[in-house]
């Protein structure tokens, strides 16, 4: 076998093949960017290498995670954003994170068909990627993503979630700034507070500003949210509430959304001072943990430890061994492999 049919040079060739579509992407080819947010997202060697070329690029644009429950007009607010963002010659990134199918892994794409108006926009790159079943609303690759179409050139970054409510708090550890959508008359003042979701927001949208009862919310939110902040007894260790501002918007007819662009890019100024480089190494530490989660899945798919690792699982199904005791013995078998 020839020099090229080796290993180490398979490996440089995916080297160069990754810096090359990294490159490509950072230039504004925009068929790279596709082809290189697919290799992120299939968590491919090329992806990580190319990753490792871009993550020092990135840095600059603004992430705004927008979440909330179903019917809330998610997309129909990013769509509005994405238009005024336009208007002021600002180029504007969307990934949607759309619910996926547990046969496939394939991805609804229906925010993606609400936003085709922009397909041409050389300056808006629209994303769908699937949720492979992630609890939490993001896909598990979708601050990879986000750190690419940084490197890229976006000045704006916008991650809509899949919109399955409650679950959706650690959109907060990828964004910079995090919109929480809400629908007039949302019932049980209590129970939103409960959900969790409003206490990671920087600023609450109620959306639908032309229904009856949207002033009523508003209000109704701004009260619950004020005195959370004043009694400031978080506990110890835990960041301090938030005090979020709370709009109106009607994203079908844009009212209110060029407010909402001000309310973020004053955000934005706020979260690049050195007063708010906590979130920032709050984000890190996710993206460093989900990284680790990976590379955990992957050891233990490697064929030294699958059937230890099937062993252990049978143990735990039968309640032979609790999960913690299942969990203990497998990091000791990925220790005795590396040593």
């Amino acid at each position: 076998m020839g020099e090229s049919g080796t290993p180490r040079a398979a490996d440089r060739a995916t080297t160069e093949g990754a810096i090359a579509l990294a490159d490509a992407a950072v230039a504004g080819d925009r068929r790279a960017l596709a082809r290189l947010l697919t290799a992120v997202e299939n968590r491919t060697s090329l992806a990580e290498t190319a990753l490792r070329e871009l993550y020092p690029k990135a840095g600059r644009a603004h992430i705004v995670g927008i979440t909330g429950p179903p019917g809330s007009g998610k997309s129909t607010l990013v769509a509005a954003l994405i238009a005024n963002v336009r208007e002021a010659g600002r180029p504007v990134a969307v990934v949607a994170v759309d619910p996926s199918s547990p046969i496939t892994g394939g991805a609804l794409l229906g925010d993606r068909v609400r936003m085709q108006s922009y397909a041409d926009d050389a300056d808006v790159f629209i994303r769908s990627m699937a949720s492979r079943g992630h609890a939490g609303g993001l896909a598990s690759t979708t601050t990879a993503a986000a750190a690419v179409l940084d490197a890229s050139g976006f000045d704006l970054v916008l991650i809509e979630t899949v919109g399955t409510g409650q679950s959706e708090v650690e959109v907060a550890a990828a964004a910079d700034t995090t919109v929480v959508l809400e629908a007039p008359e949302m019932g049980d003042e209590v129970q939103a507070i409960k959900a969790g979701l409003l206490e990671v927001a920087d600023l609450v949208v109620v959306n639908k500003g032309d229904k009856p009862g949207a002033l009523r919310t508003a209000a109704q939110l701004r009260a619950m949210l004020v005195p959370t902040v004043a009694r400031g007894d978080a506990p110890a260790g835990r960041p301090a509430p938030k005090r979020p501002e709370v709009l109106v918007t009607t994203a079908t007819s844009g009212e209110g959304v060029p407010e909402l662009l001000a309310a973020l890019d004053r955000h934005r100024a706020v979260a690049s001072t050195g007063e708010a480089s906590e979130p920032r190494r709050a984000r890190a530490l996710a993206q460093i943990r989900a990284v680790m989660a990976d590379r955990l899945a992957d050891r233990l798919r490697d064929p030294a430890l699958a059937q230890v690792a099937d062993g252990v699982v049978d143990d735990v199904a039968e309640h032979r061994v609790d999960p913690y005791a299942a969990a203990d013995r497998l990091l000791e078998a990925i220790g005795r492999t590396e040593a």
